[in-house]
């Protein structure tokens, strides 16, 4: 069996890539909380839900993010959710440099 030097670049890549952690407890933070793994150094808080997400969302979201950040420094954060966001939200988030990935 024969292994090209692509698939031993990856291998090597993957090896030598931290994991990053998505339980939230890892964190210190409640177990409903959903985390993934969106690249390295990369987390994603997904928070997908019917009603509109609000200021006081927000705020909240920024609290996990910098809970995150104390945890793991230089990590990135981004917000899961859907285009139901209040503008005040996306200001507050943009300020706080948490980007927006938007699923429907």
């Amino acid at each position: 069996m024969c292994i090209s030097f692509n698939e031993t670049a990856k291998a090597l890549h993957l090896y030598n890539t931290k994991i990053m952690e998505t339980n939230p407890q890892y964190y210190g933070l409640p177990a409903r909380i959903q985390l993934e793994v969106l690249a390295e150094n990369r987390l994603g808080i997904r928070k997908v839900i019917k009603s509109r997400i609000i200021q006081k969302d927000a705020a909240k979201i920024v609290s996990i993010a910098s809970q995150l950040k104390s945890v793991t420094p230089g990590v990135e954060v981004t917000l899961i959710c859907s285009k139901n966001i209040c503008s005040k939200s996306i200001g507050l988030l943009e300020k706080e440099n948490i980007k927006i990935k938007y699923v429907d």
